[in-house]
């Protein structure tokens, strides 16, 4: 009977060990492994929302760039439009400018043909007066002369 009692004796050994175990240690395991799964758990919903946050602030991002690139379009369009403006205005004074000398030169020439007709005019009635002494060969009155003079420029 010794092999009996032996048997009997490990399974009441195995049987207090199981029980011992039920009551001890399994509650222990029961929530070290729960907390696994909510740590696994938290860690996947917190995965799961850093991805979500990657994918909106990768479409934030996208939409800055757009933003910032029709930004920037914008403001070449304006540059473009504000630098031909300034060349049409330039071109405005360019050609006023242009007109001014123009009138001046006009002016400066007409002033230079006045002279030279007071001139020519001048020399004119020298010559007459003196191919007329060269005719007559006799002395004219210098008062008549003068008045003769005033007479051939004012003709003239």
């Amino acid at each position: 009977m010794n092999l009996n009692a032996t048997l009997l004796a490990q399974a009441v050994v195995f049987a207090v060990f199981i029980w011992l175990t039920a009551k001890l240690i399994w509650p222990h395991l029961t929530r070290a492994i729960e907390a696994r799964q909510k740590t696994i758990a938290d860690g996947l919903a917190a995965g799961e929302q850093g991805r979500k946050s990657l994918e909106v602030s990768s479409r934030q991002a996208e939409q800055a760039v757009q933003e910032a690139r029709n930004r920037a379009a914008d403001i070449l369009s304006q540059a473009e439009k504000r630098s031909a403006q300034m060349i049409d205005e330039a071109r405005g004074v360019a050609k006023e400018e242009a007109g001014r000398e123009k009138t001046a030169a006009k002016a400066e020439i007409e002033q230079e043909r006045t002279r030279a007709r007071e001139q020519l005019r001048d020399s004119v009635a020298s010559l007459a007066v003196a191919g007329a002494e060269k005719i007559l060969r006799r002395e004219v009155d210098a008062k008549a002369h003068a008045q003769l003079l005033d007479d051939i420029k004012r003709q003239l």
